[in-house]
């Protein structure tokens, strides 16, 4: 029986092409809508997680000024002293290594070609904070960092710019006034998602960036790394202490530095990106009820134009119970199929949408079984009342209707 309903449901639907296209629209926009938008979220949301994770875990940033900018109106903080790296990295329990980083801009020169990119003066530490492993060649020895020699590691970016068709390793290039000579190459870490180009650097020892760029022993930035066995919030704390100390800020001054969790900037990237993926969701999930409005309206009109039909199956022998599965088998149908539409919309828009905004392509078998369920659902809610009028028709009265 339920086989000759749903015949009879699919064979009303293609009497109707165009009418049935149009009564489930708004299912379609809505699973198209809902599916499209948190696929996408969710890929950016992994994005970010993945931007941090290229920062590195349990790393607390330390930077002068009470955030990124300057902030307020008055003097410029002063900047971290080697003796501070020191500090943090003997006195702090819980701290595998101190980073410092001063940075400088400039052209990067090899025969005719030339790259404007970033100089990143640090220590060996860095490569222990954050692991950036090599793609060829190696990182400086200790006593080229020492004697702050002109030796650096470059980004992928960098080497395709300047040496786009050989090994740049143990070649010299010249960066704004200096010569250097390229040790070894970084493997590719992509975009960060608010941080620009990664592989666009140029990395050597803080002493020869201090001495030919910047022109003194300041430090801008302070990468510490935290043993995983210890809480990131204790040593922040511990290193506030230390800082306020050496920097003789006494009684209730506040901080004139700032110390970030890369973790906490994750988890509020991240909280960030899936509320407004949730908001637009549900706005796009307005469409859903939109949509089993109009299945509701068009089942209505068709109940009241096939009366006589009805009033026929009611008069030889048809039970109410048929009758009321078969526009209900008739509503779900219609309702599955624009699911299914929207379903195949959303994987094309998807296919579309991510290289645009550069997130990778994903497909989320939960929330589209999701979205074709509730589809199915509306068709049920809403073709049900539809039905259930059909179902209470007097068969005279129905075969009396013109």
């Amino acid at each position: 029986m339920f086989f000759t309903t749903l015949s009879l449901a699919l064979r009303s639907i293609r009497r109707h092409l165009l009418r049935s296209f149009l009564t489930i629209l708004g299912i379609v926009i809505g699973v198209g809508a809902v599916v499209t938008m948190v696929t996408l979220g969710e890929a950016t949301t992994a994005a970010v997680q993945k931007s941090i994770s290229a920062l590195g875990t349990n790393i607390l940033q330390v930077r002068p000024g009470q955030g990124f900018g300057r902030g307020g109106g008055g003097p410029r903080p002063p900047d971290f002293k080697p003796e501070d790296v020191t500090a943090i990295a003997n006195q702090i329990a819980g701290v595998t290594a101190v980073a410092p980083q001063a940075s400088a801009t400039a052209t990067a020169i090899y025969e005719g070609a030339n790259w404007s990119t970033t100089i990143n003066g640090t220590t060996n530490a860095i490569f222990q904070v954050q692991p950036w492993p090599l793609a060829n060649g190696r990182y400086w020895t200790p006593a080229e960092e020492s004697a702050g020699n002109a030796v650096c590691v470059i980004g992928n970016t960098v080497s395709k710019n300047l040496f786009p068709s050989g090994d740049p390793v143990g070649r010299r290039f010249r960066i704004g006034p200096i010569s250097c000579d390229i040790i070894g190459v970084l493997t590719t870490r992509g975009q960060a998602g608010f941080g620009g180009d990664q592989d666009d650097t140029v990395v050597m020892p803080i002493k020869a960036v201090q001495r030919r760029f910047t022109g003194n022993r300041d430090i801008r930035l302070m990468l510490v790394g935290v043993d995983e066995r210890f809480s990131t919030a204790t040593v922040q704390a511990s290193i506030t202490d230390l800082l306020r100390e050496r920097r003789t800020i006494t009684g209730g001054k506040p901080d004139d530095f700032n110390i970030f969790d890369t973790k906490q900037i994750s988890d509020t990237l991240t909280g960030t990106t899936t509320l407004l993926t949730g908001i637009v969701a549900a706005v796009a999930g307005i469409s859903l009820v939109v949509g089993g409005i109009g299945i509701m309206n068009i089942m209505l009109v068709s109940v009241t134009e096939r009366t006589r039909e009805i009033g026929i199956r009611l008069a030889i022998g048809a039970v109410a119970r048929e009758v009321l599965l078969q526009f209900l088998v008739e509503a779900i149908a219609l309702s599955c199929l624009g699911g299914l539409i929207g379903l195949i919309i959303a994987q094309a828009a998807i296919a579309i949408i991510s290289p645009l905004i550069k997130v990778e392509w994903m497909f989320d078998l939960q929330i589209n079984v999701f979205a074709f369920a509730i589809s199915a659902v509306i068709g049920v809610v809403f073709g049900y009342f539809p039905a259930r009028r059909a179902a209470a028709m007097n068969p005279i009265d129905a075969l009396r209707h013109e």
